[in-house]
């Protein structure tokens, strides 16, 4: 027998339907009937609190007016600052524009004094360039004037390095700075080094003179500046050089080329680290190369070597270690670590 279910006495369940439109009715105020103040006194007018409140209606509604405790401020930029009168940079004279131009590029990685001088003091192509220069050089973009203004005296007070010795791939580049800049601002240039030691087992392939390195557009350059680290001829890289006058005769080479490619140069500057020799047979081939090339040969103060240099034996300071050689491609900086041999 089928069995018979019982009957629900209770409500039965509403069936749920989509609501199509929601109407929204704002209260409407209620009337004043207070009769103590005169001017609330009659009938009082119609409102328009019926009139429905569409959904572009809440929509415009601002956050401010929905916040009850603390009403919200909106946020507005301040305006620049604009100085009533501006400077007239221009109107000034052209010998207090270079004083200001000076005073901005001044960087202290640039001050060379002669009690500490310093080799690196040059601008090579140095992953750390983006960071100490790109800023300043934002003031070459103001107007013509001020960039050939500018643009000269930067790059006439400064020493850039032929080739790269910085560690790593830019040391590798088959394109060193001198040949990433425009010929404009290699025009300007009036001074370069030559540092040569790095690589001195294997130099590297972009280490070569050619027109793409841009030494025609060198003008103004007036001296070049040659730094040695290191000799490879001398007795502690026995064993470790590539050859005998390998490296030297590639020094001699390369600055014959350099000489060649920059007529305007006048001086030679030789400069090297304290146990490089100028007895040696790479400060020979170098000084034999400048001299037939008819430049004036000068000394630079790091090395303290004179004219009348006639020992090159060098005194051993304290904390100092004989016969040291320069690690070619150290991570760790442009090769100033040492090891004793």
């Amino acid at each position: 027998m089928a069995r018979r279910t019982s009957k629900t006495t209770g409500p039965r369940p509403s069936i749920s339907r989509p609501v199509r439109s929601l109407r929204i009715t704002a209260p409407t105020a209620p009337a004043r009937t207070s009769s103590s103040d005169p001017t609330t006194s009659g009938p009082v007018p119609e409102t328009s609190g019926d009139k429905p409140v569409t959904e572009d209606d809440v929509n415009h509604l601002s956050i401010a007016s929905l916040t009850l405790d603390t009403p919200l401020i909106p946020l507005t930029r301040k305006k620049r600052r604009v100085p009533a009168t501006p400077l007239p940079f221009l109107s000034l004279p052209s010998e207090l524009r270079i004083k200001i131009y000076a005073y901005f590029y001044f960087d202290e990685e640039d001050v060379d004094t002669l009690a500490t001088p310093d080799p690196n003091n040059v601008i090579d192509l140095d992953p750390g360039n983006y960071k100490r220069f790109h800023r300043k050089l934002g003031l070459l973009r103001v107007c013509k004037q001020v960039h050939a203004e500018a643009c000269f005296l930067f790059y006439s007070t400064r020493t850039f390095r032929i080739f790269p010795t910085y560690p790593g791939r830019h040391f590798k580049t088959k394109k060193p700075l001198l040949a990433r800049m425009k010929p404009h601002q290699r025009q300007t240039i009036t001074s370069l080094e030559l540092r040569l030691g790095p690589g001195w087992g294997a130099p590297p392939r972009g280490w070569v003179v050619n027109p793409a390195l841009g030494l025609q557009d060198c003008v103004d350059v007036e001296i070049l500046k040659v730094y040695v680290e290191c000799d490879p001829s001398d007795s502690t890289f026995n064993g470790f050089r590539r050859s005998d006058g390998f490296y030297e005769d590639f020094c001699m080479d390369l600055l014959s080329d350099i000489l060649d490619g920059l007529p305007s140069v006048q001086i030679v500057e030789f400069d090297a680290r304290r146990h490089v020799k100028k007895s040696g047979k790479m400060m020979k081939g170098l000084i034999d190369a400048a001299t037939e090339a008819e430049r004036l040969i000068e000394w630079g103060p790091r090395r303290g070597w004179t004219d009348d240099d006639e020992d090159d034996s060098y005194v051993i300071g304290p904390g100092q270690f004989p016969q040291q050689v320069p690690i070619s491609g150290s991570e760790t900086g442009p090769h100033d670590i040492m090891a004793v041999a």
